[in-house]
């Protein structure tokens, strides 16, 4: 995927809303990193950049720098304030899309196990390293993931499976902690896959779906599915089509009420 454009997926008073590139710094303390989404926007729009804040727009949330997708920014304090408030009070619905490697054998399963900084990396210099509650977790915070089989199939032929993801909590590296955590790291994961999953040319995380009540402007986004077979080239091949990703699945996956996996390895 290129860095050369932004691609602007709503554009209102309050709120711009893009779809970042995977492997994009959001912002950056360092003036010569151009490659950042807070330097596409300045660019992009020069007139909405705001002096006065440090990074020239209101990040209201962020994204890892490895995975894209929906990223919403704010353009006053109000809205800024109004969206903020929204996060952090777990009224936004958050969907991301992901290809795992092997097949998950259930269709629907929840995982509410806390995550925290895993202090075996502390000072190593891959310190946002995370971890599920353990002998090595630091500061572990309650997370809830949901996870819907899309289809499974076979990325570049070894077995691989499509997942909707659904965000209830927002930790650092949930998504990806909670994937390696029950044997399905997600493709291209350099740091969860124990620096051994080289190969992707990107890691296969993406905010799909992004929903934000507030007072402001309510905003309900959604992105292209990046991880078809048409744009993977055929690296990705689908073998079993278990769910569509549609708004009958949205409702599964909101109203299900399974068992639960809090087991803690």
């Amino acid at each position: 995927m290129g860095h050369s454009l932004l691609d602007v997926l709503h554009r209102s008073g309050n709120f711009i809303v893009v779809n970042k590139d995977c492997d994009c710094l959001i912002n950056s303390d360092d003036p010569e990193k151009l490659d950042t989404v807070a330097h596409k926007l300045s660019n992009t729009f020069p007139t909405l950049s705001n002096p006065k804040l440090f990074h020239s727009f209101y990040f209201v949330h962020r994204l890892d720098y490895s995975c894209s997708g929906a990223l919403c920014v704010a353009l006053n304090k109000a809205a800024c304030a109004a969206a903020s408030r929204a996060f952090v009070t777990q009224k936004t619905v958050k969907y991301y899309l992901a290809l795992v490697r092997g097949h998950l054998k259930d269709s629907v399963m929840d995982i509410s196990i806390p995550v925290g900084k895993d202090c075996r990396e502390q000072g190593s210099g891959t310190s946002n390293r995370m971890c599920v509650e353990g002998p090595h977790c630091m500061e572990p915070k309650d997370s809830h993931t949901r996870m819907l089989v899309l289809d499974r199939g076979l990325y570049c032929g070894d077995p691989a499976t499509k997942l909707l993801l659904r965000l209830y909590t927002g930790r650092r590296h949930q998504l990806r902690v909670h994937c390696s955590h029950i044997g399905h790291t997600i493709i291209g994961d350099y740091t969860y896959s124990n620096r051994t999953d080289l190969s992707p040319p990107r890691m296969y995380l993406h905010s799909f779906r992004l929903v934000i009540p507030n007072k402001v402007e309510c905003l309900e986004i959604q992105t292209s599915d990046p991880f078809t077979e048409e744009q993977l080239d055929g690296k990705w091949v689908v073998q079993e089509n278990i769910h569509p990703l549609n708004e009958d699945t949205y409702h599964l996956i909101e109203t299900w009420s399974g068992k639960r996996d809090d087991s803690v390895s």
